[in-house]
């Protein structure tokens, strides 16, 4: 074989292999270990007989220890106002989730939704949040 027709056949394998590279599907890639940020995957209100609520929130983070973890979540209006936060004094390395609660909540009227987001000690927020609807919680 030339070198001519060596390079024709290299040319061509890899006009093949870009063509199927192009028809693939992506696949998903795996998730970073020990770079997550902190996501809320659930969260619920009660309002309490005096008119304040009561949340509950589950957080997911692959806490690492004191250097990384999750270190709070908040409680938002739907203009961005902080209206409450949950200070989580610790990691939960082996606890993933993990469901934490704040009662005592005050929100002011007229308010029918919240979010809800998470904080970790290295990348901040940025996670998944959730939107809490008030007017259908009991």
């Amino acid at each position: 074989m030339t070198g001519r027709t060596m390079a024709a056949v290299v040319c061509a394998a890899l006009l093949c292999v870009a063509q199927a590279a192009a028809q693939s599907p992506e696949l998903p890639q795996p998730p970073e270990t020990g770079m997550s940020k902190a996501d809320v995957i659930e969260a619920t209100a009660t309002r309490a007989a005096d008119g304040t609520w009561s949340f509950r929130v589950t957080v997911a983070h692959d806490d690492e220890g004191w250097d990384h973890y999750a270190d709070r979540w908040e409680v938002l209006s739907p203009a961005g106002d902080v209206l409450a936060t949950r200070v989580l004094l610790h990691p939960h390395v082996g606890e993933q989730p993990f469901t934490r609660s704040l009662p005592g909540v005050v929100v002011p009227p007229g308010i029918e939704r919240v979010r809800v987001r998470a904080h970790d000690s290295v990348h901040g927020y940025g996670g998944d949040e959730a939107t809490v609807d008030l007017s259908a919680s009991p």
